[in-house]
Order: structure tokens, then C-alpha cells, then sequence
């Protein structure tokens, strides 16, 4: 039962126990408290660079305490988790706090982040998952706070309650669960699933998960947070909550549709959400009058179509949602870096490429990419997520063209930027970018061109984590041996 015990534990002690001893570690030094938060970070990234190495088509577990399934705390780790294990890492250290956002609060508040991350895509039962989706909904109002300002804390406050009903909402969505198959491991749900949860208990536990887990999803209609909370928060904390924590909530949502959820009223529910999701994003972003707003909601219209894709059947729906959410995470975090610089009005970017012109050349590769434009990876998430639709059939043709035509939508409004940023500017002109402003952006732009050049190789690797994470009947055999 138990396979690489370590693998999967110490991506998430090792970040909470240095949350609790970096306040300790301070009193020698916020420097040393600060090098003692990056090296666990990199650790982590190491350990899920090692799971990914370890595990193939065969997953790693582990039931803490010696207590198997169904009662005992279970770890499951696949391809998938070890894949966001190690992304989340990545993005922390990337963005990792600066000294004048929250000092060694901040630090600590990113650990407690990465800790909770991981132990989210590493669970195997709702109990736990539903505690690890407390400890990053905690350090997110907490990080979005970490301004400092009124603005900062208004929008925190409001994250804060909208979080604190999507909490309350995954664990009414739990607790009918529990009501209906007397159990919480997620292998054991999936065993009793076709006779427990086929009915409308289940699609009425699905809903509330999928709300409840829709906060930090972003979806519709629960994501009215996002716009205020991306605006007055510091640029590092919206780029991790943009681009990585969002989509740790969109893998619980694929586990519990692989597992548990295989009713097609549920899948049908999940694709009009996703689809309301991307057109009221992209339309929000089109009338948006500043580049972060304007990011902000572009932002929820992407996350709509990673939720579009996990309605698509079997490997190709899994796949498409890896790909279009590791796209969104190195570009949308990238966007971000230069709307911290470059506020206000769209009419103030007149004149950007001779102000900045590594920054207007960043965006405009940035644009191609979201866009589809190809061989960008962005066009091979796309293709990978239109051609599962088309292939599916059905109701799937017009969510494709609903794709389609939210593209177009977010192709003008992003050329429209760039045709401001080329043209003279006939005021103040935007502000210079410093090296360090920017560098996060520069280094996300090289992952880009990268993926773009290696994009064969990777896709065959998302490949194989998209198969691993669709075999349900592997995960329940891993974790509940001979109960099949």
C-alpha cells in the first residue's frame, strides 16, 4: 500500500513546517528568513520533478499512519500531481515576495500557500482535500491583503466572504456525499458512485463542489472577486493567484469528475457554467478600460475554457485542460508583470513600444500566443481542445464555436492594446520598465519560445499524465487492492 511515502509527504510538511519556524527564523534576520523560504520552495520543485520521475503508468500512495483505506489518510500521487506540485513551486519561486509586501508574513503566507497547493492535488479523500482548500483559501486573503492599503483590504474582504461561502459550499457538497456513500475516500466513492450517486443527490453534491471549488476556479457566477482583488493586490501575489492557484482547484474538480461524478446531467452542468464563464470573461475583458481589469477577466474566460475541457470524454477533454492551464499559467502571470507598470486608461499606452520596447515585445508574443496564433503553444492547447469538441460531437460543435468566437472577441481587444502601444504617444508617455520590474515576464517569455520549441516532446509527456489521471479504475485499484 504504501509506494513512495516521502515522495509524496514532503511537498507538503516540508513548506508548513517552515511557515511555523520562519517567524523564529526572523529574529536572526528577515534575509535569512527570506533564503530559508526559497530553498524549501526550490525543494519542493525538486520533489515534484522526483514524483514525476518515479511514477509512470503505475501511481505512488501512501495511508499516513499505517491506517489503510477507505478509514486511513490517503496520498495518491500520478503524473498530474506531481506535474501542479512542482508547477505551484515554480510560481512561488518566481514571484516570490518582495520585503515592502508583507516582509516575513508574506514569506510565511507563500509557504502556508505552497503547502496547502500540494497537499490539495495530492489527496485522496474530501475531508482532507476540504482542509487543504482552507489553508490556501487563508493564505490568499491573506497575501491579497498584503498591499497594505484600503483598497487592499476591501478586496480581500470581499475574497474573503465570497471564499468563506464557497467553503461553505464544498462541505454541504461533502456532507451529501457522506450522506449517500458512507465514505470520503475518493477511490471508495468512485467503487459506490454508479448506485450511490447516480441520482439527484449526486448532481446536487456536484453543483455545490463545483460552486465551492468555482471561487478559486474562477467560474461563473461565483468570480466577481477577481477583478478587484487583481487590481489591489501586489503584482507577485496576482500572479501566483492567477496563474497557479486557480488551477488547483480545477484538478479536484477533474478528480471528482473522473471518480465520482459520471452522470451526464452532471457534465452537462459544468459545460453551461464553463461556457458562461468564457463569454461573460471575454465580453467583460473587451469592454474593460485598463489593462489589468482587462486581464483580470480574460483571465475567467480562460479558466472557462480549461472547465470546458474537462467536460470533454475521456483522455482528450484531460489533456486539453492540462494544456490550456500550463499555457495560462506562463502567459496570464507574464500580462500581469507589465499592467503593474503600465495603469490606467488604455489611451495612457500611447508611445509604450519606444518607452519600453522589450515589454511591448513581450506583449505582443504574450497576445499571439493567447490567442492561437501559431506554432505559439497557445495555438497547440487550442487545436488539442477544438479538435476533442469537434471529435466528441453533439452539444461539444457549439461549445467550439463558442471558442472560436470568444477568440475573435479576445483577438480585438488585445490588437486594440497593441495598436495603442505603437502609436505616438501625444501626452505623458507610460512608465520604463526596470530589468527587475520585468524580469519574471522576460523569464516566462523564454519558457514560452521553449515549449514553442519543444512542443512535440511535451505534448507526448501531457500526454501520458492526461491517460494516467483518466483511468479511474487504476486509481481505485492503487488504493483499494482487490476491492474492484
Amino acid at each position: 500500500m504504501t509506494s513512495g511515502a516521502n515522495t509524496l509527504v514532503l511537498p507538503i510538511v516540508l513548506p508548513l513546517l517552515g511557515a511555523f519556524l520562519l517567524p523564529l527564523v526572523a529574529r536572526f534576520g528577515d534575509g535569512l528568513a527570506r533564503a530559508l523560504g526559497i530553498v524549501l520552495v526550490v525543494v519542493n520543485i525538486f520533489l515534484g520533478w522526483t514524483l514525476w520521475s518515479a511514477v509512470g503508468t503505475e501511481a505512488a500512495v501512501t495511508a499516513l499512519g499505517g491506517f489503510e483505506a477507505p478509514l486511513g489518510i490517503v496520498l495518491y500521487g500520478d503524473r498530474l500531481a506531481a506535474l501542479f506540485v512542482a508547477v505551484l513551486a515554480v510560481g512561488a519561486l518566481i514571484f516570490w515576495p518582495r520585503a515592502e509586501h508583507g516582509g516575513v508574513k508574506a514569506y510565511t503566507l507563500t509557504l502556508l500557500l505552497v503547502a496547502g497547493g500540494s497537499g490539495l492535488v495530492l489527496s485522496g479523500d474530501l475531508f482532507n482535500i476540504f482542509v487543504f482548500y482552507e489553508i490556501v483559501a487563508v493564505a490568499s486573503y491573506g497575501l491579497a491583503a498584503s498591499s497594505g492599503d484600503k483598497a487592499g483590504f476591501g478586496a480581500a474582504l470581499r475574497y474573503l466572504v465570497l471564499g468563506a461561502l464557497g467553503s461553505s459550499l464544498v462541505l454541504i457538497g461533502i456532507g451529501l456525499v457522506y450522506a449517500a456513500a458512507g465514505t470520503l475516500n475518493l477511490a471508495d466513492i468512485a467503487r459506490l458512485a454508479p448506485e450511490k450517486l447516480s441520482g439527484t443527490t449526486g448532481l446536487a453534491a456536484f453543483l455545490l463542489l463545483v460552486l465551492g471549488f468555482g471561487v478559486k476556479a474562477e467560474l461563473f457566477p461565483v468570480n466577481t472577486w477577481v477583478p478587484e482583488v487583481y487590481a489591489a493586490a501586489p503584482m507577485r501575489v496576482t500572479a501566483i493567484l492567477a496563474g497557479v492557484v486557480s488551477k488547483l482547484a480545477m484538478v479536484v474538480i477533474l478528480r471528482l469528475l473522473v471518480l465520482v461524478f459520471h452522470d451526464p446531467a452532471a457534465i452537462s452542468l459544468l459545460m453551461a457554467v464553463a461556457i458562461v464563464t468564457i463569454v461573460a470573461g471575454e465580453f467583460a475583458a473587451y469592454r474593460a478600460s485598463d489593462l489589468n481589469r482587462t486581464f483580470a477577466y480574460s483571465s475567467i474566460a480562460q479558466l472557462g475554457l480549461v472547465a470546458l475541457a474537462l467536460t470533454i470524454p475521456a483522455t482528450a477533454g484531460i489533456l486539453a485542460a492540462i494544456a490550456v492551464a500550463l499555457h495560462h499559467a506562463v502567459v496570464k502571470p507574464a500580462f500581469f508583470v507589465i499592467a503593474a507598470k503600465w495603469r490606467g486608461p488604455l489611451a495612457g499606452l500611447a508611445g509604450g513600444a519606444r518607452v519600453a520596447p522589450a515589454a511591448a515585445g513581450l506583449f505582443v508574443l504574450l497576445a499571439l500566443s493567447i490567442i492561437g496564433i501559431p506554432p505559439l503553444p497557445g495555438f497547440w492547447a487550442k487545436l488539442v481542445l477544438l479538435g476533442g469538441a469537434f471529435d466528441a460531437g453533439g452539444a461539444y460543435a457549439f461549445a467550439a464555436a463558442v471558442v472560436l468566437a470568444a477568440t475573435v472577441v479576445e483577438a480585438a481587444y488585445l490588437f486594440r492594446v497593441v495598436a495603442r502601444i505603437w502609436q505616438p504617444a501625444a501626452g505623458a508617455k507610460p512608465a520604463h520598465f526596470a530589468f527587475s520590474d520585468l524580469s519574471p515576464a522576460l523569464l516566462l517569455g523564454v519558457i514560452l519560445i521553449v515549449a514553442t520549441l519543444f512542443v512535440a516532446p511535451i505534448g507526448t509527456a501531457l500526454s501520458g499524465a492526461a491517460a494516467s489521471a483518466a483511468d479511474a479504475g487504476s486509481y481505485v485499484a492503487r488504493v483499494l487492492p482487490g476491492r474492484m
